[in-house]
């Protein structure tokens, strides 16, 4: 579950950069800083805080290779020798008292222990460094997740479910909070916001569903019938919502301190 379809991602991943670009302008930056991008995706995003570090450097760190490949691919014409890629886990990250900044956008939800991986992005940090992020947190497309949760249940599928776990971490503004504290971090600050995301039609909704939302369930289906199946019927259910195709994005935001 490491690897994605980065070139898909690459292609649909608008609701991830539009909710990103208001994180980016909350990083101050001189433009000489390096910068780690913690789960930089295809690079769309980090091409955009590149462009923010005319003199600066980016370490684009992600787990799956896919992703790496792709956003190397993408950002080496214009900004090649600024920018460097990291196959690495955030919560273990092989970088000690470096980096300017730590920045991320949809990531941190994929790490399942956050202590270790606020631990991690701390040690990574220079003295004075900042933490700017934001990810999936409270209540976060639960509707869709309920949804799959009760079809992971039906006679047809649950066979194939029985040894699911559940592969994200949601945590609340307070939890997170704590866990920043403990790290040892200051001047922190959390929040929780809604970023609801509609999709035009079935075909994007399901689309989305595929190769984002519903990747680590149909990881579990053996055939390629069985996944069409199943995002057919959870995007029969979002046809008939009040908001036809919205999911109820929430997202988790936070800033921190390393001291000095």
């Amino acid at each position: 579950m490491r690897e994605w379809n980065a070139e898909s991602y690459h292609r649909i991943s608008n609701p991830m950069f539009a909710m990103a670009v208001p994180v980016l302008q909350r990083l101050a930056l001189r433009g000489n800083e390096l910068v780690l991008d913690i789960g930089c995706g295809s690079g769309l995003v980090t091409e955009k805080l590149l462009e923010r570090l005319p003199s600066g450097r980016v370490i684009a760190v992600d787990i799956s290779m896919n992703m790496l490949v792709t956003a190397r691919d993408h950002l080496r014409a214009g900004h090649g020798h600024h920018v460097s890629v990291l196959l690495a886990d955030a919560a273990a990250l092989p970088v000690r008292d470096a980096a300017d900044a730590v920045f991320s956008t949809a990531s941190f939800h994929w790490v399942l222990d956050h202590p270790a991986l606020f631990a991690s992005l701390f040690g990574a940090l220079k003295p004075g460094g900042r933490l700017v992020a934001q990810c999936g947190g409270g209540p976060n497309i639960q509707r869709v997740h309920d949804r799959a949760a009760a079809l992971m249940g039906d006679p047809e599928f649950a066979q194939y479910y029985a040894a699911w776990r559940d592969p994200w971490e949601f945590a609340d503004a307070d939890t997170t909070r704590r866990r920043l504290d403990a790290a040892g971090f200051a001047a922190i600050a959390t929040s929780v916001e809604p970023a609801p995301v509609i999709h035009a039609d079935a075909e994007a909704f399901g689309t989305y569903l595929t190769n984002i939302i519903c990747r680590h369930h149909l990881s579990y289906l053996p055939t390629r019938a069985l996944q069409q199946r199943f995002v057919a019927a959870l995007t029969s259910m979002a046809a008939a919502d009040p908001v036809p195709y919205e999911l109820d994005y929430w997202r988790l935001n936070m800033e921190a301190t390393r001291p000095a």
